[in-house]
């Protein structure tokens, strides 16, 4: 209670841009409360268009937008993204159009249940040409990755779970972050856990543990593969650490890389298995999953026998 939901960051965002640019257009089919647009919708009605419950229509309406010169903003949950797959992939990738989607709700749930769970957004987003996707660790990530995602005037995502951040008090400035570029948060040896999104503070109790290396790797696409070869060069094992869908997801984008490259270290992918995951809070599946600093020190250290 007192930190402010992921949600409500990108709404403090949303004005904020719309402040800069009056070009900037936000689109939500329907989600308006659950999206943190409520202010927004207050202060820049004219900026504002809630369509519906019509996700197809609102990602086409917003391609339009773009069409005509304007910087369209998709609130959307990674759910319903799933409902509109084909104007993604038509309406927007294939004409290159700066549409930003801000993608909530995305990982674990909780009490919004297994048909809310925002398990495949990374893997059926990661495979469409022109898109890229970016996964927030915090709060500033989140801001900053907005900001970028706006000015890259190309198709993009961030990504981000619901409910309570992780306490990290957003910038009030706004900067573009360099395109497909990581972060190290902690130097190690002989494991290196590269963690897309917001279970890093999970990981970096976990590396604590093990002395390993930590990378807050921030984009799916663009993979920052100088990072990866550097690690593989001087690390046994690499991890790969997120809140959504294990297969085709950001560890399998790693795994293509190192197959590619021919390198001899070994793989580890943690994230959400080939199920559909059940109700229960977040806290409680990350522990149930090995998603919490505990499940990742079980799931490294028996790998390693």
């Amino acid at each position: 209670p007192g930190d402010p939901t992921f949600s409500a960051v990108f709404g403090d965002w949303l004005c904020d841009m719309a402040t800069q640019d009056p070009k900037l257009m936000a689109v939500t089919p329907a989600m308006r409360e659950g999206s943190g647009m409520v202010t927004f919708s207050q202060k820049f009605p004219e900026q504002y268009f809630d369509v519906a419950i019509a996700e197809q229509h609102s990602v086409t309406f917003a391609a339009g937008l773009a069409k005509e010169g304007l910087n369209a903003v998709v609130a959307i949950y990674s759910t319903f993204l799933q409902r509109a797959y084909d104007q993604l992939i038509h309406d927007v990738a294939l004409q290159n159009l700066p549409v930003l989607f801000a993608i909530d709700r995305a990982g674990i749930v909780g009490a919004d249940g297994p048909t809310h769970q925002g398990a495949f957004d990374i893997p059926f987003l990661r495979c469409i040409p022109n898109m890229v996707i970016m996964t927030p660790a915090d709060e500033n990530e989140c801001r900053q990755m907005l900001y970028t995602g706006h000015k890259l005037q190309k198709p993009a995502s961030v990504r981000y779970p619901r409910g309570s951040a992780t306490g990290v008090k957003p910038e009030k400035s706004m900067s573009e972050l360099a395109l497909g570029k990581s972060r190290t948060i902690r130097q190690g040896q002989k494991v290196a856990i590269l963690n897309f999104g917001v279970l890093l503070e999970q990981a970096i109790h976990a590396a604590e543990e093990l002395n390993a290396t930590v990378i807050d790797m921030r984009f799916v696409k663009p993979l920052d593969t100088q990072i990866i070869d550097e690690l593989a060069a001087n690390h046994a094992l690499l991890v790969t650490l997120e809140d959504g869908a294990i297969i085709g997801g950001a560890g399998s984008a790693v795994g293509e890389h190192l197959m590619a490259s021919q390198h001899s270290c070994k793989l580890l992918q943690l994230g959400l298995p080939d199920e559909f995951i059940m109700q229960g809070t977040q806290q409680e599946m990350y522990a149930e999953l090995q998603l919490n600093s505990a499940g990742i020190l079980s799931r490294v250290g028996n790998f390693l026998k």
